[in-house]
């Protein structure tokens, strides 16, 4: 990977920053390719419990940098569907990866989160943001629709059908207090405590059974497109798979030993 991602790993907790802040974060082919990676480390490292995902110098993501995507070739590349890097990418592995990733995923949005930002932020299941932190998703002015998916499918269904429309035929921007207010990030704080927090948040879950977080997440996003008896049917049978894991022996006997658990994820 370039300068452009960063990755670290400590404790059990991966931090994944973008790393462009002269362009407020906003992606490149390169960041696009090294953001991929960085997830997929995350996701099958077996070390990594949790992924923390956040942007440097003040801003989340600005979205595509459009400086380098807004040309003649560029257009006539991805309307006609040939992008050779992408070729070999699963679509829901190119677009989702956060999604696709077994284990919490956390926000720490400071600063502007704009088009393909404001979707990776919608693609972390906890976000967490600072006053100044502003959310838009400005495909519509642009002549297109949201680019990941995310805002016509996981929005709504974070923020309810009318909030989430009116974001995306607007293009408006959503403050962090109002982001607050709908429920799409958990908490506001302030900007030289925003990080800290985030691996407070990442360390509560690390108290968490990896092989349950994994089939809780799992069932949550299946959840949004499955009916309620496909729904209750593959909980009945992550439910028996649960019973007979290490982990659950493991957090019976730390409980009634009063102390904490330590988990395998096995």
């Amino acid at each position: 990977m370039t300068d452009l991602i960063k990755y670290e790993v400590e404790d059990g907790i991966a931090t994944l920053t973008l790393n462009r802040p002269e362009k407020r974060n906003a992606m490149n082919n390169g960041m696009l390719a090294d953001f991929g990676s960085a997830v997929k480390a995350a996701t099958e490292d077996s070390v990594v419990r949790v992924l923390i995902v956040t942007g440097s110098g003040g801003s989340f993501c600005a979205g595509l940098d459009l400086t380098e995507f807004a040309s003649q070739e560029n257009y006539d590349r991805i309307a006609s569907g040939k992008n050779k890097s992408e070729k070999s990418v699963p679509k829901e592995n190119r677009w989702w990866p956060l999604i696709n990733c077994p284990k919490p995923v956390i926000g720490v949005v400071d600063g502007p989160a704009v088009g393909m930002g404001a979707e990776f932020s919608c693609h972390c299941d906890v976000r967490i943001a600072t006053p100044r932190t502003r959310f838009a998703w400005p495909f519509a002015q642009r002549g297109l629709v949201p680019d990941t998916g995310a805002g016509t499918w996981l929005l709504p269904r974070i923020i309810g059908a009318s909030r989430a429309m009116h974001l995306l035929y607007s293009g408006q921007y959503m403050s962090a207090e109002e982001a607050l207010t709908i429920g799409y990030v958990s908490e506001i704080v302030e900007p030289d405590q925003v990080q800290e927090r985030g691996l407070e948040m990442a360390k509560q879950y690390l108290l968490s059974s990896p092989h349950a977080l994994s089939r809780i997440k799992e069932l949550f996003y299946e959840g949004f497109s499955a009916d309620v008896a496909e729904h209750r049917k593959l909980t009945g049978a992550y439910l028996t798979e649960g019973f007979a894991s290490e982990d659950h022996r493991e957090g019976v006997t730390a409980h009634l030993e009063g102390r904490e658990p330590r988990f395998t994820g096995n």
